[in-house]
């Protein structure tokens, strides 16, 4: 690791809460509203994702789905209405981020810095006791092994994102959040996201995935929702349903 590279800001290691007794659900929000200006984004939404769930969240463009992961991942405040991660009200600061994997189609990563060195970078920053370990392991789970001494500017897009996905994940996550995660990844990425998400979700993180691919969301999902100009016009558990019956039902409620 450059020793050249100094952490702005030490984010503190939080234990995983899914398992105490009366734990609140992992994300709550109630009532929340977001505007810009005239515009209003999310309009008064309500609702709550526990411990092992997956969201899959499902609607057009401009429906409000990004800025609602913005205001999840802390990065932008509510108009109105509340939103908390792990017990914590946001946007919460270190104590919540340490909680939360952000994962988006936009790498940002360090592109003179090897694989390692930018998903070790983050693990320190978590304080994780191993973070060079820590970093391995995430890069592992990406199938990214064999290329972790290799700048990031060097691979390809789809083995970047699969880097910034590592770098996500690497301190174990009790919230995940996605926004389109599967942009740019080949099947090989693909499939290691998915299992890694699914790892994420059998140790107890909770999930909200916005995808436009009804079917990757449903793989994953525990409940479902479809929003539309900032609410959720229809919000239920995944069931049995099958991929050709959700795309009608979907068809229908985007009109």
């Amino acid at each position: 690791m450059s020793h050249a590279i100094t952490p702005i800001e030490h984010i503190p290691r939080t234990p995983h809460a899914a398992d105490a007794p009366g734990a609140r659900p992992a994300i709550e929000v109630d009532a929340l509203t977001r505007a810009f200006g005239r515009r209003v984004a999310i309009r008064r939404l309500t609702f709550a994702v526990n411990d092992g769930e997956c969201l899959a969240l499902f609607g057009p463009n401009g429906a409000g789905k990004t800025t609602l992961l913005r205001i999840l991942a802390g990065l932008l405040r509510p108009t109105s209405g509340t939103a908390h991660i792990a017990g914590v009200k946001l946007p919460g600061g270190a104590e919540a981020r340490a909680v939360v994997g952000l994962i988006s189609h936009q790498s940002m990563l360090y592109s003179a810095l090897t694989a390692k060195e930018n998903v070790e970078f983050t693990a320190r920053l978590y304080g994780l006791e191993s973070p060079r370990q820590a970093a391995m392991r995430a890069l592992q789970r990406m199938r990214l092994e064999e290329r972790a001494e290799s700048p990031v500017r060097s691979l390809s897009r789809g083995m970047q994102q699969r880097v910034s996905i590592a770098r996500a994940i690497v301190h174990e996550p009790r919230v995940v959040l996605l926004d389109e995660p599967y942009t740019g990844l080949d099947e090989t990425g693909a499939a290691a996201l998915s299992a890694a998400l699914e790892s994420l979700k059998r140790s107890g993180a909770a999930l909200v995935l916005v995808t436009h691919h009804l079917g990757e969301g449903l793989a994953l999902a525990t409940h479902t929702a479809i929003m539309r100009e900032g609410q959720f016009i229809k919000h239920e558990p995944r069931g049995t349903v099958e991929l050709d019956a959700y795309r009608d039902v979907y068809r229908e409620a985007i009109g």
